[in-house]
């Protein structure tokens, strides 16, 4: 649609310029390619200009189409034509109508056709306009503005169809009752005047569509393309909307018919998504077959308040030997996965939904933007693994368009939110938000909306504020269900204090920092645990995990500072020695291998025996040997351990008596 219409249209009126002289001045200009070429010349004065017009065009037009020409709008004449004759009709009072058939309507039909545009519009007069389809079959179709009256036998069929379809989908149909259920359908179809708001499209491209005539349509909306095409409705103007489309933009054209749905953008939900890869619209991509839906929830939800929500108090074990004892993660909780590329953020999003295996919480990995080579081999561990079983992987690739990027994390989260109200806990994996809001700023600026920091639009911060904050735990009145976020985070050379970063940092429970410094030294997972946080803390953890991790960060910190300083010095007393000697012992207990999460219990067992120096006299390098045998050991000659840990929570003082009587026993035999 032409930009600022209205000042042509104050033109026109000004000079009070007949529809006919307009409507001859465009079939010259369309059949004379000189013409054209001489009022698109930006080397032609509008001197030059008026000269040509004035011996070609009408006295009430000619001043109008040079400036237009002047002006480089000489191809939007057509446009803003069909504009004024639709303001003069309405200060007329006349209403404007399409007749779609086809076969012309005799008198009569006619007659009725007008009265019915003039009731509906309340005018004085109509201007009615016959278009032949066939494709319609029989009937017609009124257009009036932005209406569309349908009363086509295509329709007519196509709801008798859809009738017949919910009838069967609904209710068990089999051969014998079929022609039954088929009658009854029929015999009970009530025709209901189809009556819906259209809209065209006058600009597309790069998968956004620009569409006037919707007046009434609301944000988050779904529409209709004609060809098939869905989108949803993003931007809202005075005289038009902006929409995102979920597919390729090459069916949809200037002058394409869009209708309305009413329908807030959503995705299916139920139990058969669980172990099944889908698109962002909730479509299978994993080759089988259609998934059987339970529901239909919104990908945007409001986030529950906070009378019903809870406080986070029940662990969410990741089998990260550093996380669960220093920066624990509880159920309802949104802790932020942050550090460079290639530094192993995905391995621990992928170790803490191997750990969920048998403890009951449904995981949903989020992939945005991902190459798709990449999701297919997460896919392939995640079978090996089992942990498909418990699993959906919700996929938007970074091939698809910016619009399907933009809505998969909402869609992830709505599916998650089907499972939490039937108070299941589940486990929301998004990787990653950084790639999420690059989509979101492309679509932003396509859509001309103002940039603010670095490119993004000014409510990028509502973008993942008001995603992250449907994760929580609900309260017991409403089932107990709980969504725990892992949002994933890409920094640039370590910047946690760029714009998407500091934003997401602000809005999550806590942060696990993983540093590139320590992954290219070996040491993974690269957990930085100076930078590294939970602001959930103990009320996330265990008891017996609570009453011996409490050392680990403080002698981590102890050793990190001893050592920057003991390199600057040949002789150290044994009590620093000591120190530095325990804090390269923790430090490489919490090495772990990837895919191989550790038991809770046997995480209690190795952070006891370090704390309480047991392993100082293990060579640094047989402390990862020692560690294997150690659960080997206690798992054939003390089974009761690691069960009472694991059933009860803690550490009583008969359990810690044993262990330690275990401890020493191996270490006598790796020692000798």
């Amino acid at each position: 649609m032409i930009q600022n219409i209205e000042k042509y249209l104050d033109a026109l009126f000004s000079a009070h310029a007949s529809v006919s002289s307009l409507e001859e001045a465009l079939n010259t200009v369309k059949s004379n390619k000189e013409l054209k070429d001489i009022f698109n010349d930006p080397n032609v004065t509008l001197e030059e200009k008026k000269n040509v017009t004035k011996e070609l065009f009408a006295p009430s037009v000619k001043d109008f189409i040079a400036d237009l020409a002047a002006n480089g709008k000489i191809d939007s004449l057509g446009e803003i034509i069909e504009a004024y004759i639709s303001a003069l009709n309405k200060q007329n009072n006349v209403a404007n109508a399409t007749i779609t058939c086809v076969t012309e309507p005799n008198d009569e039909q006619l007659k009725g056709i007008r009265e019915f545009v003039l009731k509906q519009e309340n005018a004085d007069d109509a201007q009615i306009k016959i278009v032949k389809d066939d494709s319609i079959i029989g009937g017609f179709i009124v257009t009036i503005g932005d209406k569309q009256y349908d009363f086509s036998i295509k329709t007519k069929l196509d709801s008798i169809k859809q009738k017949v379809m919910d009838s069967a989908r609904n209710s068990a149909v089999t051969s014998e009752n079929v022609l039954a259920v088929l009658k009854k359908d029929i015999s009970d179809f009530e025709l209901r005047t189809n009556s819906e708001e259209i809209g065209t499209v006058v600009r597309v491209g790069d998968g956004i569509a620009t569409i006037h005539g919707l007046d009434h349509a609301m944000y988050g909306e779904i529409v209709v393309f004609e060809n098939g095409v869905k989108g949803m409705v993003q931007d809202i103007k005075r005289h038009q909307i902006g929409v995102i489309l979920f597919d390729s933009d090459s069916g949809v054209e200037q002058g394409t018919k869009v209708k309305r749905t009413h329908k807030k953008a959503g995705v299916p939900v139920g139990e058969g998504f669980i172990g099944r890869i889908v698109n962002s619209l909730g479509e299978p991509i994993d080759g089988k077959g259609e998934i059987k839906a339970d529901g239909y929830r919104p990908v945007e939800q409001p986030a529950p308040s906070i009378v019903d929500r809870q406080s986070v108090d029940t662990p969410l074990a990741t089998g990260i030997l550093s996380i669960d004892s220093m920066f624990p993660i509880g159920r309802g909780q949104r802790e932020l996965i942050i550090g460079d590329r290639q530094t192993g953020k995905t391995s621990i999003a992928l170790d803490t939904i191997l750990n969920q295996k048998g403890k009951d919480v449904i995981c949903i990995y989020n992939a945005i933007g991902q190459k798709a080579s990449s999701v297919a081999k997460l896919v392939n561990t995640l079978e090996k693994a089992g942990a498909m079983d418990y699993t959906i992987v919700v996929c938007s690739t970074a091939s698809e368009p910016a619009s399907l990027q933009y809505i998969s994390p909402y869609s992830a989260t709505a599916i998650a939110e089907y499972f939490m109200h039937q108070g299941k806990d589940v486990l929301c994996v998004y990787d990653d938000l950084s790639k999420h809001a690059v989509a979101y700023r492309a679509l932003s600026l396509l859509l001309e909306r103002s940039p603010g920091r670095e490119a993004y639009p000014g409510d990028v911060f509502y973008l993942h504020s008001r995603l992250l904050e449907r994760s929580s735990k609900l309260s017991d009145e409403l089932g107990g269900g709980s969504i725990t976020a892992l949002p994933i985070i890409e920094t640039q050379a370590g910047d946690v204090s760029a714009y998407i970063p500091t934003n997401v940092i602000s809005i999550t429970d806590g942060q696990i920092y993983l540093e590139t410094e320590m992954f290219n030294s070996g040491f993974r997972p690269a957990v930085n645990a100076g930078l590294s946080v939970s602001r959930v803390g103990g009320a996330a953890q265990i008891k017996a995990m609570k009453k011996i991790a409490g050392p680990i960060r403080i002698e981590l910190a102890q050793f990190r500072e001893l050592a920057a300083f003991s390199q600057f010095s040949s002789d150290l007393d044994p009590e620093t020695k000591a120190q530095l000697a325990q804090g390269e012992r923790i430090r490489e207990i919490l090495k772990q291998d990837q895919y191989n999460p550790m038991p809770v219990e046997n995480e209690v067992m190795i952070i006891y025996a370090a704390t309480k120096k047991y392993l100082i006299d293990i060579e640094l390098d047989q402390i990862l040997e020692f560690e294997k045998e150690l659960f080997e050991y206690v798992d054939t000659k003390y089974p009761e351990i690691p069960e009472a840990i694991r059933t009860s929570g803690e550490m009583s003082a008969e359990i810690e008596e044993k262990l330690v009587k275990a401890i020493e026993e191996i270490k006598e035999e790796f020692t000798k």
